[in-house]
């Protein structure tokens, strides 16, 4: 299997391409800058590439079997919610261009449901973040609509950030639209074992054309 990531230099991106590697999955790690890229291993090229520039990004993605997204604009970016649909839908539509047939999407935890409603609607939903989570929870609504590509859209747990030391143990329960508590009602997942979860779904394709997520 041949892979294009985009925003391999991520938190996200970055721990997926350590497990895709560590898989022998041949990768192009795509970023706005490459620097930080790991190119010690053969099976990864390192590619500068503006997702906005469509034929910079079909040159670089053609002949892969899957290009999975880490897109993030930055959460600091006061332009987030309209950068990440632009740069989302910039993506999506390369990538049918380029006859590329799957595209998977690390989306996030704002579109789960509990009790009918979304997480990112809830009084309680951390205000820093509300921006760019709304933005991938109306992403999600566009990508519903695709009819010519196949794809996934992954939400990671709640918690799911660079605090969580649990590290890569390879184990992990899976769900669809609603976030998967663990017997302390905590939604918690490692970046390493969504990495795990990624490279795993890429191997099995268990969800095409649907939301999941996982966690412990």
């Amino acid at each position: 299997m041949k892979v294009a990531l985009i925003g391999a230099t991520g938190f996200v991106g970055s721990s997926i391409l350590k497990e895709l590697v560590s898989r022998g999955t041949e990768v192009i790690a795509i970023a706005r800058k490459t620097d930080e890229i790991d190119t010690t291993s053969p099976l990864v090229t390192a590619l500068a590439v503006d997702i906005m520039n469509k034929e910079s990004l079909s040159n670089a993605i053609q002949g892969v079997d899957v290009v999975v997204s880490a897109f993030n604009p930055g959460w600091s970016n006061p332009n987030i919610y309209d950068d990440s649909l632009a740069g989302l839908q910039s993506i999506q539509q390369t990538v049918k261009d380029a006859g590329v047939p799957r595209y998977l999407v690390i989306g996030g935890a704002g579109s789960l449901f509990i009790n009918g409603q979304q997480l990112v609607d809830g009084p309680e939903f951390p205000e820093a973040i509300k921006a760019g989570a709304t933005a991938m929870r109306d992403y999600l609504n566009i990508l519903k609509e695709e009819k010519d590509l196949q794809w996934t859209f992954f939400s990671p747990a709640i918690e799911m950030h660079q605090g969580t030391k649990t590290g890569r143990t390879g184990k992990y329960r899976l769900g669809n639209d609603s976030p998967v508590f663990n017997d302390e009602q905590r939604s918690i997942l490692s970046v390493e074992d969504l990495s795990v979860v990624i490279a795993d779904e890429l191997e099995n394709n268990a969800f095409p054309n649907q939301r999941f997520t996982a966690a412990y």
